[in-house]
């Protein structure tokens, strides 16, 4: 088994394109009963103060009340009725900000995620939000969780470095698509969207 040390508040930036960028090569832990499943983070989108595309851009509401938390906090929505999206909040309590986890590079528990997703393709199993999701069974009933805790789910880190990090405009919003706000390991086969954003 694999120990892994818990990502702390404090190493968390306070500004949400930082904190996309620093979560990249962080690892997502997911404690279920049949056993421990983790990825590497490859990908991530940031929903930043003024962003007409983040969630939080019109206020406060029962569904989103998560990315008005302190930084650290899940944040899980439903995608057009469809796929489960893991954010992360990402600034001070009642900013909400926040970060989407979109792809991760499976570690730990493979055989779990490959049940939960009902296909073998490990390249398939986490690449895209929707995907990670469904691989590690997040749902409506993790949102709010401290990430920075070890529970059910948890951000945590280990020494491995990721490799050279690029930059891309958002994928899949139409709302400030021009901005330069996701983040990924170039070149890794792990990261979703076009070949054109990963480079």
């Amino acid at each position: 088994m694999v120990i892994y040390r818990p990502l702390t508040r404090s190493e968390l930036p306070d500004d949400t394109a930082s904190l996309a960028r620093t979560l990249i090569g962080k690892i997502v832990v997911r404690e279920l009963p049949e056993g421990i499943a983790s990825g590497r983070i490859v990908e991530t989108e940031a929903y930043v103060v003024g962003d007409a595309a983040g969630h939080g851009y019109r206020g406060q509401t029962p569904r989103n009340r998560s990315l008005f938390l302190d930084a650290g906090h899940a944040y899980v929505y439903l995608a057009y009725g469809i796929s489960y999206m893991l954010n992360v909040s990402s600034e001070m309590p009642g900013v909400g900000t926040g970060v989407l986890i979109r792809a991760l590079e499976p570690l730990e528990g493979i055989p779990i995620m490959r049940l939960n997703r009902g296909i073998d393709r490990l390249r398939d199993l986490a690449r895209g939000p929707g995907r990670l999701a469904q691989a590690l069974r997040i749902d409506r009933s993790l949102d709010g969780l401290d990430l920075c805790r070890k529970g059910p789910l948890w951000l945590a880190r280990d020494s491995d470095e990721p490799g050279e990090i690029g930059q891309s405009v958002r994928i899949g919003i139409s709302k400030d698509a021009d901005r330069v706000l996701r983040f990924h390991v170039r070149k890794n086969p792990f990261v979703s969207g076009p070949a054109s954003l990963n480079g």
